[in-house]
């Protein structure tokens, strides 16, 4: 009987460690329930909406404790506890800890949680602490009182958002605790540490919203006026697509407790949520189950007038208008203080002396922290209390929907953009002329129909006259210059240019085009100006000769120092290339990008005109024994940077997706300050939206620095950029060619030299000898040999991308082992082609030149 009892014993204490310590897929956890990410813990809210447990974010390997729709089968979380303290590996716990509070762990050392709710709670109930996930996807930290059973709500995640905010949630601020409800975004899609953009309620004045960039003002959304707030535009049919997103019913609250923003879903299957983005947008998103992804239908800043007091104080900002930036009535431009100043007519407040407003119609209203709520006032009754105060600059309604209340404003007017409709009016101050002057101007649009009839007979005569002279003298000009102007519009033509760039005057041929679209900041040079800037194409000016042609210095009028292209007749590149390398080049901003200036186009001349590089290209450094000793380890790590986040741009932050395509060290240039600049984009090619990878039967490129894929099979992608990053990478560390260095085995090349060292951990043995190894960080350079191991895998699959190859390269996270590379083509000893481009079937040539190579400048 007694060993039946110890038995019994045994299995009740197994039983009750089995469910201490397992998982629970209820949505509460208790201080004998918790989740373990060992064995994939979780908990599920009851309509099972949300799911709260570990995760890791994007490609990143820590881990986190965070909350996520769980019916959306892409992955979006939207809250996270240890944000800032990820875990390394997956012993991970999330517990309820002996004082009451939810804590994140490392299995096993409860004493030093990596984050904790640390709410101060007495003994008694915190023995009693639960946290649930509520329907709403808000996580609660209750205790319960011994006495009554009635329960305390300790903590709540809502009152701590990361970078989302969804239904149910108050966003804002609780004046009576001084809880202040703020968004911050996270540094990176890989990384939800706080990253450098805020949002938050100002209560200032008359509340509104704020987003911070740092500590600086970066976006605003103007107050609430009984059915929006200002500045937030309505969503039309025509922005959805067709798509019905009229589904979240928001609701401001202000008074003395609390001031808040919340919204509602009408349908509970709906998921949808306000974001924060890693760059600085705040975006409106919806899960269409259709189409199975996240339609984002609102994003803000959308242009430049979205962004805090663009054009400065006292000024109207219209991103529709040619010059978006305009003054404010009763305010003129400043040349001295290079702003809107108030115009010289003051002395006239309160004397009754024909003060009044102007109406802006259709505008965000103006930065509400000096202005003042006046509840219960019309417009009418708020205009004369406007006209008491010298210091009332305008005034608004604070309820479009009531038509009661005003906001009124007191002092400098700042942040107002308007729009062509919708928003709400506002009413400036201003003295008796400038309301005069806009009187004038209203009524003489009455006479508008008897000037026009008289205009009109007016100009009749007078055109019909003009036009005759006008016609006789272009008919006389076009029979004067036919053949030369029909050459240049046909090259331009061809480029695409004539409609979609802006002519520089320096152009003598085609002063009209000044006048077209300004899509692209191109100027056009004549060839009277490159002949002169460059001593007629002087020897002495000559910077070097590439597959392109000879390239020369040259030196503009205005001083201004130049590089420039000419087109060789016998280059092998024609117009495509050339119209390849204008388009590309001309729309690409980036400091790591070498900045087209414009070109020039005469009959069979065709030229690039670039900013001038002082310093030549990378290979001039360092495959020079005596050259190379002038970048020390620091220079060449920000070079192997510089060189990543150029390429990431072209991949990725572009408005194009560009494919270099010929990546290497010849194509480098440096400025004067050994800054790395990317050249020659005459061989990219341009992605649209969702391609990944494309075929060509022209293999452009330079053998050596070519992806496996681009080589054998002319498939080629974003990680074929990778691979020649890659090879660039381990050439800068050991200042040895990949192709043609190893003299006495002719069969070997850098890769296989540097893998052979790296398997046998001599990695030290890679690093160029000119690098002091005494001051150079020896684990530094060793990470970016592997981060090079990584790029030139034969599999276009294995390799980073160039997002996860600036990250690696910025930071100390673990690095997976690279594969071993077994791909290489070898120079042929006995070719002399030239030519790297490789045409239908025909086997490539294995040499370094190819034909669009950029020599030193």
């Amino acid at each position: 009987m007694g060993s039946k009892r110890r038995c019994f014993r045994v299995s009740l204490l197994i039983i009750f460690f089995f469910f201490r310590c397992c998982n629970t897929t209820t949505d509460t956890i208790t201080q004998n329930r918790y989740i373990s990410d060992a064995s994939n813990g979780s908990v599920v809210s009851s309509n099972g909406n949300f799911k709260l447990g570990f995760f890791s974010p994007g490609k990143s390997e820590n881990r986190y404790v965070g909350i996520w729709f769980n019916k959306v089968p892409l992955q979006t979380v939207v809250w996270v506890a240890n944000r800032d303290n990820p875990l390394k590996n997956r012993t991970g716990a999330f517990k309820i800890t002996d004082d009451g509070n939810i804590a994140v762990f490392y299995s096993g050392n409860d004493r030093l949680p990596l984050w904790s709710t640390n709410v101060s709670m007495p003994a008694a109930t915190s023995r009693n602490s639960t946290a649930k996930l509520l329907p709403s996807g808000n996580l609660v930290l209750t205790t319960e009182n011994g006495s009554d059973h009635t329960e305390t709500v300790e903590w709540q995640s809502f009152d701590y958002p990361t970078d989302s905010y969804w239904a149910g949630m108050k966003f804002g601020l609780d004046e009576r605790t001084g809880l202040n409800r703020i968004l911050t975004s996270w540094k990176s899609d890989d990384d939800p540490a706080k990253g450098e953009f805020t949002v938050r309620i100002d209560s200032r004045g008359v509340p509104q919203i704020f987003m911070y960039k740092g500590s600086a003002a970066y976006f605003r959304v103007g107050p609430w006026n009984g059915l929006t707030l200002s500045g937030v535009r309505k969503v039309s049919p025509q922005n959805t697509q067709g798509i019905d997103v009229a589904f979240a019913n928001y609701s401001f609250v202000n008074n003395r407790d609390e001031v808040y923003v919340i919204f509602k879903e009408p349908n509970p299957s709906t998921f949808s949520r306000m974001v924060l983005k890693p760059l600085g947008t705040v975006e409106r998103q919806i899960w269409y189950l259709d189409i199975q992804q996240w339609y984002q239908f609102y994003v803000a800043p959308q242009d430049r007038c979205d962004h805090y007091g663009w054009c400065g104080a006292s000024t109207l900002c219209n991103n529709e208008n040619t010059v978006a930036c305009a003054c404010l009535p009763g305010f003129e431009y400043s040349k001295e203080d290079l702003s809107c100043v108030e115009k010289r007519k003051a002395g006239t407040c309160g004397k009754g002396e024909g003060e009044g407003f102007i109406k802006l119609a259709h505008v965000k209203l103006p930065d509400a922290r000096t202005c003042r709520l006046f509840s219960n006032m019309s417009l009418e009754e708020c205009e004369m209390e406007c006209l008491k105060s010298c210091n009332c600059t305008g005034y608004a309604s604070a309820d479009v929907v009531e038509g009661r209340g005003c906001f009124a404003w007191y002092g400098v007017l700042n942040d107002i953009k308007q729009y062509s409709q919708d928003e709400q009016d506002f009413y400036i101050r201003v003295d008796a002329i400038e309301l005069a002057a806009n009187m004038i101007r209203k009524k003489s649009k009455g006479f508008e129909g008897v000037k026009r009839t008289l205009v009109i007979i007016f100009v009749s005569v007078a055109l019909g006259a003009i036009l005759f002279i006008f016609c006789s003298y272009y008919l006389w000009r076009k029979h004067a210059k036919s053949k030369d102007l029909k050459e240049k519009q046909r090259y331009r033509d061809m480029l695409f240019l004539d409609s979609t760039t802006n002519f520089s005057n320096e152009d003598t041929c085609n002063e009209k085009s000044n006048e077209k679209s300004k899509n692209m900041e191109l100027t056009f040079y004549d060839l009277d100006t490159i002949v002169a800037a460059t001593d007629n194409f002087s020897i002495a000016k000559k910077l070097g000769q590439g597959g392109y042609g000879p390239v020369y210095k040259g030196k503009l009028p205005n001083g201004q120092e130049i590089a420039v292209k000419r087109l060789s007749s016998n280059s092998g590149q024609g117009i495509t290339e050339f119209k390849n390398e204008v388009l590309l080049t001309a729309k690409l901003q980036h400091r790591n990008l070498v900045k087209l200036l414009g070109c020039c186009i005469d009959n069979e001349e065709k030229m690039l005109v670039y900013e001038y590089m002082p310093n030549k290209s990378l290979d001039y450094f360092i495959f020079d024994e005596t050259r190379k000793s002038l970048l020390d380890w620091k220079r060449r790590h920000e070079i192997i940077v510089g060189i990543a986040r150029g390429i990431l741009y072209l991949h990725q932050d572009s408005r194009l997706r560009i494919i270099h395509r010929d990546l290497k060290t010849s194509n480098i240039l440096l400025d004067d300050e050994l800054n790395p600049k990317i050249s020659d984009l005459g061989t990219a090619r341009i992605f649209a939206g969702k391609q990944k990878e494309a075929n060509t039967r022209t293999v452009v490129g330079t053998f050596g620095y070519m992806s496996p894929e681009y080589a054998l099979d002319g498939q080629f992608s974003v990680k074929s950029d990778v691979f020649s990053f890659g090879v660039l990478l381990l050439e800068i560390i050991s200042g040895k060619k990949n192709m043609g260095f190893f003299n006495d085995y002719p069969s070997s090349n850098l890769i296989q030299e540097v893998w052979k060292l790296w398997n046998e951990d001599r990695g030290s043995e890679i690093i160029d000898s000119s690098i002091l190894r005494d001051s150079c960080p020896i684990h530094e350079v060793m990470r970016c040999v592997q981060v090079g191991l990584l790029c030139i895998q034969d599999k276009a699959t294995d390799r980073p991308t160039m997002s996860s190859v600036v990250f690696m390269l910025s930071n100390e996270a673990n690095l997976p082992p690279p594969i071993q590379p077994t791909f290489s083509i070898q120079r042929s000893h006995d070719q002399n082609n030239t030519d790297s481009t490789n045409t239908g079937n025909k086997s490539p040539s294995v040499n370094e030149l190819t034909v669009t190579e950029l020599r030193a400048r």
